[in-house]
């Protein structure tokens, strides 16, 4: 993303003042090819890092679960985890492979449970004692045996936001390694003749920057597969470390390149592999944020400027919490840039804010602008991963249309909502639309 020589930021080829004119604001922007390089990326570092019998990247889909992302992971050779019945459905509807799907999710119910088994999925996350007993019974049920990877909690900090810290010990995921629950959910789950454990999984956080955390994560893991060897005599043969690598979200920030992060969890497996005297196992990382973040951009249109001479000063835009509720969540911040290259160098500081009634209805705090007016366009940077994810309709605001840029095209790949599609789900009880028809003819409700 750069300006061109007549100073319009381009992205993905595309002029993005044309895009918002084409499309409209706020508007979320995808640029194919680098959703493309992460993904090839996080595969020849796996190639050239890691010794093993096999290894896995399989997509993150909660990060953004649409189906034209999904469509490039799976021609990209990937495998991808869900952790819902709605992800499944996206996923299976993009065409992609049941048996190269996870399934995750903290509390995932029968009918869901019923769903995966019954498409075949590849493996089932089991996060939690009340999971693994029914799915030991559904898949019994309906005779066919579930491949499982066992998911612990490995008391590892992420050292990240505690809203996005997954591995400690009192973490709502998984089961507690410290605790003794680990061990003992991977015996109970070898005797259930309906189930076979694959391997084991955890997941440390997200927006992870120290590389040391992940290794630390790997060698508990690998100790925990080394004393399932000797209690039980089985050598689990699957390994998923999850995801968490962090983006560069502000200048400042300097997250791990692609490959670092994957030659220090794979040689932290091998070392600790080979300490133990275990086989390496087939091993999985499941990055989400990491492969689309800097792959979108959101574009805004701005509004009303608020001035103050004490505290803030506002740049107000016409998207907000509604379409990106990672400020209001856990305090984001975000790199904002004129879509028009200024000719001036003069700069103020704005807090850049949205149009929800919420005083939290904040995109980005203490943003370096210039000059800017009513109808000016913005661009927020490294808005591919939970934004549109996460989008609602809070204060009946249609979420944002969704275009996938490359090489110059563009084309829509999730639509705007619309006015009416906020309202065609909605249904007035026939004792209500009575009571109207009472009311219109003078008579008292109940007569």
């Amino acid at each position: 993303m750069d300006y061109d020589e007549r100073g319009n930021l381009r992205f993905g080829g595309c002029d993005v003042s044309k895009l918002a004119s084409t499309y409209g604001t706020p508007l979320h922007v995808l640029d194919e090819q680098v959703i493309r390089k992460k993904c090839r990326e996080y595969m020849d570092a796996f190639s050239r890092s890691y010794s093993g019998p096999g290894y896995r990247v399989a997509y993150a889909g909660k990060a953004l679960c649409i189906k034209a992302v999904l469509e490039i992971v799976k021609s990209e050779g990937l495998y991808l985890d869900v952790c819902s019945a709605g992800e499944l459905v996206t996923a299976l509807s993009a065409g992609f492979p049941p048996d190269k799907i996870y399934f995750h999710g903290n509390n995932k119910s029968t009918d869901e449970i019923l769903m995966a088994l019954k498409r075949g999925i590849g493996r089932f996350v089991v996060d939690n004692w009340f999971e693994l007993l029914e799915l030991g019974r559904l898949s019994s049920k309906l005779k066919k045996r579930a491949n499982v990877l066992i998911r612990v909690a490995p008391g590892v900090s992420a050292h990240t936001h505690e809203y996005i810290d997954t591995g400690q010990s009192d973490s709502k995921f998984g089961f507690s390694l410290i605790e003794g629950d680990a061990m003992a959910a991977v015996k109970r789950a070898l005797q259930m003749r309906s189930l076979h454990v694959a391997g084991l999984h955890c997941h440390i956080g997200s927006q992870v920057f120290n590389l040391e955390s992940f290794q630390r994560a790997a060698w508990k893991m690998e100790t925990l597969r080394w004393e399932v060897k000797q209690e039980t005599g089985v050598e689990l043969l699957e390994l998923d470390m999850g995801g968490g690598l962090g983006v560069k979200y502000l200048e400042g920030d300097d997250p791990p390149p692609i490959v670092s992060y994957v030659e220090a969890v794979a040689h932290a497996v091998e070392e600790a592999a080979s300490y133990y005297g275990l086989r390496y196992p087939v091993l999985t990382l499941e990055p989400g944020r990491s492969l689309v973040a800097e792959a979108g951009i959101t574009v805004y249109r701005v509004g009303a400027i608020k001035n103050h001479r004490v505290g803030e000063s506002y740049v107000l835009v016409d998207g907000g919490m509604f379409e990106n509720p990672r400020h209001a969540l856990y305090g984001a911040q975000y790199t904002v840039l004129p879509v028009r290259k200024p000719i001036t160098h003069q700069r103020r500081v704005f807090t850049v804010a949205g149009k929800c009634c919420e005083s939290g209805d904040v995109i980005t705090k203490g943003c370096e602008l210039p000059p800017v007016s009513a109808g000016d366009l913005l661009a927020v940077t490294c808005t591919g991963a939970y934004h549109y994810a996460m989008a609602s309709n809070y204060n009946r605001f249609p979420r944002p249309a969704v275009v996938m840029a490359s090489g110059g095209k563009s084309a829509v790949v999730v639509e705007r909502e619309s006015y009416m599609d906020l309202v065609k789900r909605d249904k007035v009880p026939v004792w209500l639309e009575a009571k109207k028809l009472a009311k219109a003819m003078g008579q008292r409700p109940g007569m």
